[in-house]
């Protein structure tokens, strides 16, 4: 791996076995979702009950879909194996758990609240037990990143983990512009990882403008945006920070969708909807940034496929999963640079 150095850590499993019954956000299906303790060096397993216990390891190249949701997988239908696993992924991710079978009776996951709260809550309720091994944690010895038009996400060498990600929805007021940052720290990285240290505000502008990914001008002063947020970082716990954020959109958003035949388990019980004007219902926020954190579950879900978060500083703008599967299997790769066309599902 020419541009990546690696590092193991304690990993954890499951100590006992927990069950949870949803509704699929895209399919409107009804699965039950059984997790169960897993072994040291196997990972994340989604076993498919009702396909005679097909199973299949949660990694970067068993990605197949990316829209709206990140999917494992070709089950005998053409369905994916697995769909809409980000949130289950961060939550186990954020509990420091790298091994673990996810049984299910259907291709995509539950729901539930449109957060990671409820997977933890049944992670809690499961307890950890330690493994003797733990995945391999990749550290960038260069910045990786990966894009489309104004929109990318850049994996920076650094000394612990932190994410920060901005996003922006225009017209559409109740979200507009967001920025949020977070240090990665306990279950998400690694017991016993190095000390968390916020990235330096110059630095990060520098290394943004110099990996092309936004102009020296910085006209729409992108990069002193995420440069600000990276300086001021949330250092709270993955469960009080990051679980509890719903997934969200907007009317034009819903509408595209369910067009596509999508979002048919989707309503404003498991989702955060707004016009240009107002947030639909009556639910109040989470948080003044639940958007953007939301946004930064996702992306913990996805780099949850290489085991743990690597070490390094993780900057999105604009981003989808997409982009962050892109990224993910640049970093697998050990290449540098800019991701490679095949990295794109």
């Amino acid at each position: 791996r020419e541009n990546a150095k690696m590092r193991r850590a304690r990993g954890f499993t499951l100590a006992s076995v927990v069950e949870v019954c949803g509704v699929g956000l895209h399919s409107g299906r009804r699965v039950s979702v059984r997790l169960t303790p897993g072994r040291a060096g196997e990972g994340v397993r989604f076993v498919r009950t009702d396909l005679g216990g097909a199973s299949l390891p949660a990694s970067p190249s068993a990605v197949c879909q990316t829209r709206l949701s990140t999917a494992l997988g070709s089950g005998p239908s053409g369905e994916p194996h697995a769909q809409t696993v980000e949130h289950l992924m961060a939550a186990l991710c954020g509990s420091g758990i790298s091994a673990c079978v996810v049984e299910l009776d259907s291709a995509e996951l539950p729901l539930l609240d449109g957060s990671a709260a409820p997977w933890l809550s049944l992670i809690d309720q499961a307890g950890l037990a330690p493994l003797p091994s733990s995945p391999e944690q990749i550290s960038p010895r260069a910045a990786v990143w990966a894009s489309h038009a104004d929109a990318w996400v850049v994996a920076l060498p650094a000394l612990s983990p932190q994410l920060t990600y901005g996003i922006d929805f225009g017209r559409f007021a109740p979200i507009g512009a967001q920025w949020f940052s977070w240090i990665g720290h306990a279950g998400a990285t690694a017991t016993g990882a190095a000390p968390a240290h916020a990235s330096p505000e110059t630095d990060v502008a520098a290394q943004l403008i110099s990996a092309g990914l936004v102009p020296a001008a910085d006209p729409r002063g992108v990069a002193r945006a995420a440069a600000r947020a990276a300086s001021h970082p949330c250092s709270d716990g993955f469960g009080a920070a990051i679980a509890p954020a719903r997934t969200f959109g907007t009317t034009d958003g819903v509408a595209a969708a369910h067009a596509a035949g999508l979002v048919l388990g989707g309503s404003l019980e498991c989702a955060l909807v707004c016009d240009e004007v107002h947030w639909l219902g009556d639910r109040p926020l989470r948080f003044r940034d639940e958007p953007a954190r939301h946004k930064t579950l996702d992306l913990i879900g996805d780099l949850a496929l290489l085991g743990m978060l690597p070490q390094a500083h993780i900057v999105a703008y604009k981003a989808s999963h997409r982009l962050h599967v892109a990224l993910v299997r640049a970093l697998a790769s050990g290449e540098g640079g800019a991701a490679r066309e095949g990295h794109y599902v």
